[in-house]
């Protein structure tokens, strides 16, 4: 299980997506999950799946996130935005690896690899009893950090070349490089918003 933590904008999800292609996982599915974005009532119907007639808009048996991701990787995004109550039964699926969908006494077995990303700090949340430290230890086996990009400047040439070259193409223009003006002014700048914002100023240019 890996976890990585980072502002917003720091390219977490793309390394997560480059754990799983470089993975045994590769040819399996990597299904991304923005927890942030997911209701306390619809919890376990988008993660764990639901049966038919389970729910006023249940019309057909529906596979969870988790049954989706069987013999590749889960990445949970914005994981430090769920609730206690919600943290505990994503605790017991990853300590089982058995999901129940909602309306069902069956349960289903899973092979996932988990892989977790944040921008918030979790151990000043166990501290503040914000977040489960038991489930901590299930997420951070492995712990990669990104840097924001205002701490790793020599990598804004290739980056912005980079999305450079992807505009260029995209929008149909005739432009090969950046003239050393510009990039200068580019190391410059302090990139709040990260590669983000980096790629933004980028395609607006």
């Amino acid at each position: 299980n890996v976890l990585i933590l980072g502002e917003n904008g720091t390219g977490k999800e793309l390394v997560a997506r480059a754990l799983h292609q470089k993975s045994l996982r590769k040819d399996n599915s990597f299904v991304a999950v923005d927890m942030g974005a997911i209701t306390e009532t619809l919890f376990e119907s988008e993660l764990f799946g639901h049966k038919k007639g389970a729910f006023t808009d249940a019309r057909e048996d529906r596979p969870g996130r988790f049954e989706l991701a069987h013999g590749g990787t889960l990445f949970l995004d914005e994981i430090g935005n769920l609730s206690l109550s919600l943290q505990s039964k994503l605790l017991s699926a990853l300590q089982s690896r058995q999901v129940t969908r909602v309306g069902s006494n069956q349960a289903i077995e899973v092979n996932i690899r988990l892989v977790c990303a944040t921008n918030m700090n979790l151990d000043q949340m166990v501290k503040e009893g914000k977040f489960r430290q038991d489930l901590l230890y299930r997420i951070n086996t492995v712990e990669i950090k990104m840097p924001p990009l205002a701490e790793r400047m020599e990598d804004i040439p290739l980056l912005a070349n980079h999305f450079l070259s992807y505009y260029a193409k995209k929008y149909r223009k005739d432009v090969v490089s950046l003239s050393n003006e510009a990039m200068l002014k580019l190391k410059k700048y302090a990139w709040p918003g990260n590669i983000r914002e980096l790629q933004h100023a980028l395609e607006r240019a």
